[in-house]
């Protein structure tokens, strides 16, 4: 039996690439970049699982969780986003979501959030966790920030506090293995 997965993220590479990742691993995916593509996919295809994006143009992540599961109550969602907080991590559980992840995570951190909701029996799940290192999380923690400067590194420098010749020479490190 297929397991059917729905992706709402407004980044299309972000968006594609963990599309193909579950479709490697025989979920039927249906991808979104908004809140009303995603509504109509609930509306339409009922899927049994949904990753969703928090921050989006037009109405957010929380909304379309609250809406989704009032269609669909017996869809799971994982919350992912770049910008997360307790709190909202706190309002997207109240709403229903099974777990919140901070981007970037990948099939198998998304997969073992799912899992650790019993009732899904989520094949593939990767049952030991491993962290990643702090140098790995600053590492994608200022290339995102980059991103969001649209590569200004004079911007992403200010935003990040650091003088811009010392994000240069981070930006020109390898990124850490862990």
């Amino acid at each position: 039996m297929t397991i059917s997965l729905l992706l709402v993220d407004d980044e299309v590479f972000f968006r594609e690439r963990l599309g193909r990742a579950f479709e490697k691993r025989e979920y039927k995916v249906f991808l979104a970049e908004n809140y009303d593509q995603a509504m109509a996919i609930v509306n339409k295809h009922r899927p049994e699982m949904a990753v969703v994006d928090l921050r989006m143009p037009g109405k957010s992540g929380l909304e379309l969780i609250r809406d989704a599961l009032a269609i669909h109550p017996d869809m799971r969602i994982v919350v992912l986003t770049g910008y997360g907080s307790i709190a909202t991590a706190t309002e997207a559980v109240k709403l229903g979501a099974v777990s919140f992840l901070p981007k970037p995570a990948d099939v198998d951190d998304i997969l073992s959030a799912f899992s650790k909701n019993t009732e899904l029996g989520i094949p593939g799940a990767e049952e030991n966790f491993h962290a990643p290192s702090l140098a790995r999380m600053e590492w994608e923690h200022i290339n995102r920030v980059l991103h969001d400067c649209q590569g200004n590194i004079s911007a992403a420098a200010k935003k990040l506090g650091l003088h811009r010749r010392t994000l240069q020479r981070k930006l020109n490190k390898f990124p850490p293995d862990n």
